[in-house]
């Protein structure tokens, strides 16, 4: 079950603000707020989006620090009511939505927390995904380094042994004399060194982040969308609590992620796909060896586009652009904040300049159109 994984993790105790109240925008800010995302998308180069727990519970797995998550629940002894396995659960509508986005070419690259291997499942390739805390269904080499795809997730976390050789040789490599390891990060893990390069690169040459469902808690994953503010680009979070980097957004929208997207995706006119099995690697990886290592020339080609945009470019001071009332809510530690859920932030404002010279005026609580 999925909640297995989060009781396979060293203890640790320092797991963030817990247990928030959830907030939803009002149907008619909902859809201008989606409206705004697609011109957004539309209008953007280089879009990055950043997906956390959130975009995985339409699947039956839960979250972690939601009024329902399984670290929420902990503290009061209980488990979730919802927990689907590993190997049965399929990608959501997010999921299968943002491959489409991928495939035309709206979004350009895709940077996980999740180690649920759904992005894997909806058939998103590799040079496309950064996985910053592992993968269920991945393998790693303790020697070559090189990842492959399993059939099914493994039994242990925190990087332990399996005892099978390495499958480089299989696989078309030199054969290696190393072991395959599980890739799942455990709490004092590093993150893996080339999926955290090109976050940091694609974070940082985008013109556009979006967050979907994370708090944005965990460092250094959590803190890769301020990049793109840095260098100028826009940030965009759509969750159903707070998050930590709420301060710095141009634009909030709270209301489920499939919801928010599916409406995004009707207003660009492309169609969602729905899951299918013969894309999903975890199924080809019963009759072929995958590999799931990021191939060298992807990383050449984005270190290239980050030193032609950014080498030598001073980051932006970060304007704070929305106060809102949370006491010392920091990284990686245990925090009593309370969060101030009255009409009383300054707006947050978003000039996009259309075809009618409209400008949009938009407020974590009131979303305005000016004409």
């Amino acid at each position: 079950m999925s909640c297995n994984y989060a009781e396979g993790l060293s203890p640790y105790e320092h797991k963030g603000v817990l247990g928030l109240p959830e907030k939803f925008d009002s149907i008619d800010k909902l859809n201008e707020k989606c409206s705004i995302l697609a011109d957004l998308i539309s209008k953007s180069k280089h879009v990055v989006v950043h997906t956390g727990a959130g975009i995985s519970t339409s699947a039956g797995i839960p979250d972690f620090r939601g009024p329902n998550g399984v670290w929420t629940l902990e503290r009061e002894g209980k488990r979730p009511s919802t927990n689907i396995s590993f190997a049965d659960a399929k990608p959501t509508k997010t999921h299968m939505i943002l491959k489409k986005l991928v495939e035309c070419n709206k979004v350009q690259y895709v940077i996980s927390q999740n180690i649920d291997g759904l992005h894997l499942k909806s058939g998103l390739q590799r040079k496309y995904l950064a996985e910053l805390h592992g993968n269920m269904f991945i393998d790693e080499c303790n020697l070559c380094k090189r990842q492959f795809v399993r059939n099914r997730p493994v039994e242990t976390v925190g990087k332990k042994c399996s005892g099978v050789p390495c499958a480089s040789g299989h696989a078309g490599g030199r054969p290696c004399r190393g072991r395959l390891y599980d890739g799942v990060l455990d709490w004092e893990h590093s993150l893996p060194e080339n999926d955290l390069l090109m976050s940091e690169w694609h974070s940082s040459i985008a013109d556009l982040s979006i967050c979907l469902g994370t708090t944005l808690q965990i460092i250094p994953s959590g803190n890769l969308p301020v990049e793109t503010v840095k260098y100028g680009g826009k940030l965009v979070i759509c969750n159903l609590q707070p998050t930590k980097h709420d301060n710095k957004a141009d634009l909030i929208i709270n209301y489920y992620v499939d919801d928010v997207l599916e409406k995004v995706m009707n207003i660009l006119g492309i169609e969602r796909p729905e899951y299918n099995e013969t894309d999903d690697f975890t199924k080809l990886a019963e009759t072929s060896i995958v590999n799931w290592t990021i191939n060298r020339k992807d990383i050449v080609l984005i270190e290239k586009m980050f030193k032609s945009k950014c080498k030598g470019v001073k980051k932006k001071r970060i304007l704070i652009k929305n106060k809102r009332k949370i006491s010392d809510i920091s990284d990686g530690s245990s925090v009593n904040g309370n969060i101030d859920n009255d009409d009383k932030s300054k707006i947050i404002k978003l000039e996009i300049k259309d075809e009618n010279r409209k400008e949009y005026a938009v407020d974590t609580n009131i979303l305005q159109l000016n004409t």
